[in-house]
């Protein structure tokens, strides 16, 4: 998620899972966090996610932003061509961008009824500056490629394009770039769907809106889906299918989020300017997380039982979309 100028909340702690009332959209997952188990076990994590997940997300945690670590964006790029291609075909989308250059990667599979509206699933797979970047965007970027083996093996009800996205932390270019292109080759999608930061839980939970916590609660726990109007039709029927396997809560805003630009920092907003159905999910960045663009963005401080938990819920949700 591209820099943002609000300050990171307070440190990180263990929790309990339990229901939580949001505005009827609110679903109690079937994942279970205990104070005796910390947020993050390593043990629970090897349990839990599978062990080609697992070292996806340690190959991609490393420095990698454009400019000052272009050696560990290459390792990275190569990493998750080289994992989308042992699938299928992948397309390369090359753009250049603000004098920038990058490339998007794009799986395409064909679902069991291959004439419906395709859904895009996505997650930027470059870093923030100066940063491990594990939450940011190593755990999304790891459950992108977990759930393109999955449906893979099993595949989902529509066509699935799976897009792995360059320099959305120099303001969404890679996101924007293709949102542009399919507009232009009219390119209708059922859905785009980004996942953004999706591994970090805490007892406390800050918010754009302090109203907002009264419908949404004190504890970061969940998983939260952010979507436009358009998207916002489908929020019942996702947040019911994620809500088996995660705490889930969801987030419709009106005027593609222009009245709360925190929702805009990922890359969902390119495909909203476009006229898209576009959602965001996310375990809320740096409303939740205190290592938001730091160097102790680490896998150590990740819950992984939640990101497994988390991958679950979207193959099960997006499956019969």
């Amino acid at each position: 998620m591209p820099t943002d100028n609000t300050p990171p909340i307070r440190k990180r702690l263990a929790a309990e899972a339990k229901r939580l009332r949001m505005g009827g959209v609110c679903t109690r997952g079937s994942y279970q966090l205990t104070a005796e188990s910390p947020i993050g076990s390593q043990t629970d994590a090897m349990a839990t996610l599978t062990p080609t997940c697992l070292q996806d997300l340690t190959t991609i945690a490393i420095p990698r932003h454009a400019r000052w670590d272009p050696l560990g964006l290459m390792t990275v790029r190569s990493h998750v061509r080289e994992s989308l291609a042992s699938i299928g075909p992948v397309e390369e989308h090359r753009f250049i961008s603000n004098s920038e250059d990058g490339v998007n990667f794009i799986l395409k599979l064909p679902g069991r009824q291959p004439t419906l509206k395709p859904l895009l699933v996505g997650a930027h797979y470059d870093g923030p500056l100066h940063s491990i970047g594990a939450d940011d965007n190593a755990s999304a970027v790891a459950a992108l490629l977990e759930l393109a083996r999955r449906w893979s093996a099993n595949p989902p009800k529509r066509p699935v394009w799976l897009v792995a996205f360059d320099l959305e932390e120099w303001g969404m270019l890679g996101s924007a770039a293709l949102a542009e292109k399919l507009r232009t080759d009219q390119q209708p999608l059922k859905l785009m769907v980004s996942l953004e930061m999706l591994a970090y839980t805490s007892e406390e939970q800050n918010y754009p809106h302090p109203a907002m916590r009264a419908v949404y609660g004190d504890r970061g726990d969940f998983i939260a889906l952010v979507a436009n109007a358009g998207a916002a039709l489908m929020l019942t029927q996702l947040t019911h299918a994620m809500g088996q396997h995660v705490i889930t809560k969801a987030l419709p805003v009106p005027r593609a989020g222009r009245d709360v630009p925190d929702v805009r920092l990922s890359d969902h907003s390119p495909f909203w300017d476009r006229g898209y159905d576009a959602l965001m999910v996310t375990d809320t960045s740096f409303m939740r997380n205190p290592n938001y663009h730091q160097m102790s963005d680490t896998i150590e401080t990740l819950d992984l039982p939640f990101l497994a938990a988390v991958i679950d819920g979207l193959d099960a949700a997006l499956s019969e979309l």
